[in-house]
């Protein structure tokens, strides 16, 4: 994913943090149709810019526009500046104050999503992604949300250095590297009437299903999702005990060459004879490279995900389930009786 917050303003360090996102409705509709024409169309990642303003501790979206597909002969940078100077044009807000990405179950942690709110952060101080899941809003549950890394994640990517103590001593894991914005939807007064007269507009036998039981293929979705991921991250962890193994490895062979250069030179002395001279150890042994850490702990957060997710669908599964039963039972009883 390219650095597409290079082109924007810098926010004085001095300036309150946004405490909250209020996105309006026109926003998220065109979020939302992107979004799902995207992953109709050809299932691709769907991104775009957030334009908007801070006003004192609150974080406003009011429009957005799409980043161009993949091309070649396109300059990404220059469509985003197009793009802004003909929405000033037509007195449109027009200061880039983020992006926002599709996401499959919320499962949108990413080490390009990490790199990219990286370099939109330390660009727009008050920058946010907003995270819409396509498949559970498909389902009836619009989700959308909007995080901002934690000064612990900013710091890592800053350093560059994701070995196991370099995250230690961030006291950095999966859990602490984004922070969530509570978000907001904001309507004009007239598009709420508008609203109201629709849903009265609605059959009372529409939007009632709520007992939807087919799980199956959703919860079958999930799980081969898990699977892989673990799979994933047990091959990191493959790769970690090996580096582990080499260096123990490598320490016994570096004591036993001290401790016979040590015999040689004693028996050397015994002799009335020159000590050998003094070897550099370390160009000896040459240090094994550390495996960075960063993937693990971005596997090791979607696995989180999902499992939090499948938790959540089982436990809803499992209700719906009981209460068809008990509406099943009733149903024969009176049919008996």
């Amino acid at each position: 994913m390219a650095n597409r917050g290079g082109t924007s303003r810098r926010v004085p360090e001095n300036e309150a943090a946004i405490t909250y996102v209020q996105c309006d409705g026109l926003a998220v509709m065109k979020i939302v149709k992107h979004c799902h024409e995207e992953s109709c169309s050809n299932m691709e990642v769907a991104q775009g810019a957030l334009l908007g303003l801070v006003v004192e501790n609150r974080l406003e979206i009011t429009n957005c526009f799409p980043f161009p597909k993949h091309d070649d002969t396109m300059d990404e940078e220059e469509y985003q500046l197009d793009m802004m100077r003909r929405l000033r044009r037509v007195n449109v807000d027009h200061f880039h104050v983020g992006w926002y990405q599709s996401a499959d179950v919320g499962n949108f942690l990413s080490q390009s999503l990490l790199e990219s709110q990286y370099h939109y952060q330390t660009s727009i101080e008050e920058s946010v992604v907003v995270i819409y899941d396509t498949k559970k809003s498909a389902r009836g549950f619009l989700t959308l949300k909007a995080y901002r890394l934690t000064p612990q994640a900013i710091a890592m990517y800053k350093d560059g250095d994701y070995t196991p103590d370099a995250l230690r001593n961030l006291k950095i894991g999966y859990e602490s590297l984004f922070i969530e914005v509570p978000i907001v939807i904001r309507n004009s007064p007239l598009t709420n009437i508008m609203m109201s007269e629709l849903s009265e507009m609605i059959p009372e036998e529409e939007g009632s299903k709520f007992l939807d039981l087919g799980t199956a293929s959703v919860l079958e979705g999930q799980l081969r999702s898990l699977m892989e991921r673990v799979d994933e991250l047990n091959q990191e962890a493959i790769k970690f005990n090996r580096y582990q193994q080499l260096v123990v490895r490598q320490q016994q062979d570096k004591h036993r060459w001290l401790l016979k250069r040590a015999q040689e030179n004693s028996a050397r002395a015994a002799k009335d004879e020159p000590p050998l001279p003094e070897e550099d150890v370390n160009k000896l042994f040459k240090p094994h490279p550390v495996p960075p850490r960063l993937n693990p702990m971005i596997v090791a957060g979607q696995i989180n995900t999902y499992s939090q997710h499948i938790s959540q669908f089982c436990s809803q599964s499992l209700a719906k389930l009981y209460l068809t039963q008990a509406l099943q039972n009733a149903k024969e009883a009176k049919q008996n009786n």
